[in-house]
């Protein structure tokens, strides 16, 4: 059973998770590149990972906090099933945000113009008819920084959501905001390789930064002004599961070409046995 923490003991737990998820996301670039360990076994790895959290952990707690906002609103609005979709709708929302700004990064890279690797020789290795790969693209034209600043602030947002919410999951149950921040620490590895692939020039340790002060000043905010509403933990919540699931399925269920079933799988099963597990034990 989970031990109950105070007020106090959660808001220092949340501050400890907060820094070690910050170091992940500056460490992330070596992480990737680990001796001995092939980037794509991590990156199956940790998507086998956050997809057992998303379908074991996720959808279940978003479902939950339907249950939270229908509790919380029944002297006010009369229950319908049009109110019963109030937070899937949020998590839509959550995961649309996201998925249209991977949408305009894209289109900008497809515009963008590419170099043409003309060999007349038809050497080893050149794109058929000398049309140009993703691979081939001068790194000057990618997105613009209009696009770049928009797509780090999006993300910004979305670490300072987790740290917010932090201290709430763990004075709900440590356990399972352990693996929580487990599930995040592997997710920020795989954020940064999409980020890097998209602006390979702009993206650098400036933006990794920004990244982990807003994980840190996401706890700044939910210490000074604790989340105490059981509605806004329940619509945060949402907006975060709706981004989670779009950024999980985009990182972390990569080509087959640089993925790896088997590491998938191994990361899948451990993390549903500890998931269960865990579950089996809060009852």
């Amino acid at each position: 059973m989970d031990v109950e923490l105070t007020t106090g003991q959660s808001v220092i737990g949340a501050f400890l998770i907060a820094l070690a998820l910050a170091a992940l996301h500056l460490a992330a670039p070596r992480i990737r590149k680990l001796p001995l360990v092939p980037e794509r076994a991590t990156g199956s790895f940790a998507g086998g990972l956050a997809v057992a959290y998303v379908f074991l952990h996720l959808l279940p707690e978003i479902a939950e906090g339907n249950e939270a906002i229908g509790e919380a609103l029944s002297d006010v609005v009369r229950p319908t099933p049009l109110m019963d979709l109030g937070i899937f709708l949020v998590a839509l929302f959550g995961f649309t945000v996201f998925y249209g700004l991977e949408r305009l990064a894209d289109r900008q890279h497809r515009a963008a113009p590419v170099h043409a690797v003309s060999r007349s020789s038809g050497g080893a290795g050149s794109p058929e008819g000398g049309t140009a790969t993703k691979d081939d693209r001068d790194p000057g034209t990618e997105p613009s920084r209009g696009v770049y600043l928009l797509h780090l602030s999006s993300f910004m947002v979305y670490n300072a959501l987790i740290t917010y919410t932090m201290a709430l999951r763990l004075r709900t149950g440590i356990a399972f905001a352990v693996l929580f921040t487990i599930a995040m620490g592997l997710h920020f590895v795989l954020t940064d390789r999409g980020l890097e692939e998209h602006y390979p020039t702009r993206f650098t340790a400036r933006g990794r930064l920004a990244l982990a002060a807003a994980l840190l000043g996401g706890w700044a905010v939910a210490a000074l002004f604790a989340p105490s509403s059981t509605l806004v933990v329940a619509l945060l919540t949402a907006l975060l599961g709706g981004s989670i699931l779009l950024n999980v399925f985009k990182e972390e269920l990569p080509s087959t070409r640089r993925s790896s079933f088997g590491w998938f799988l191994t990361g899948l099963t451990l993390y549903a046995a500890l998931l269960t597990f865990v579950t089996a034990l809060s009852e």
